[in-house]
């Protein structure tokens, strides 16, 4: 069995009921103690469990932009937890807390080795373009 083989895999749930305290959830308070023990083992976060996690607490809970980014980086500092593509992760939180959309954010971060990144989002290429992330953020024509 090779060392991946003995990670978990964590989903967005575990994720939101170990860092979220939401009292009105009485599935997530019961379940609290469970998590927290699954939360000691080594274990694994996938780029798009990054990704719901956030959108679940910016846009479910809507919490605050810098609370979430906080998460997020507590989240990459656990030594026993592998997060996919972690320096992506720690470049798209900086992006967005520069005020980048942090799905535009991350997206950009994981093709770093390209040479431009293309949409027609003209918000997400202006800010892309203000913060000069890379690869280059242009609309193609």
């Amino acid at each position: 069995m090779t060392e991946a083989n003995k990670l978990n895999a964590l989903d967005t749930n575990i994720l939101a009921r170990f860092f979220i305290n939401d009292k009105k959830d009485s599935e997530a308070i019961k379940q609290k103690q469970i998590v927290t023990d699954v939360m000691t083992m080594p274990s694994y976060v996938s780029i798009t469990v990054i990704l719901k996690f956030f959108w679940v607490m910016y846009k479910g809970y809507k919490l605050p932009k810098e609370t979430c980014a906080n998460v997020l980086k507590t989240l990459c500092q656990f030594s026993h937890i592998t997060i996919e593509n972690e320096k992506h992760v720690i470049t798209a939180i900086e992006h967005f807390l520069q005020g980048m959309d942090f799905a535009d954010a991350l997206h950009v971060a994981q093709v770093a080795h390209c040479q431009q990144f293309y949409t027609f989002d003209k918000k997400f290429i202006k800010k892309a373009q203000k913060l000069n992330v890379r690869p280059s953020v242009v609309e193609p024509v």
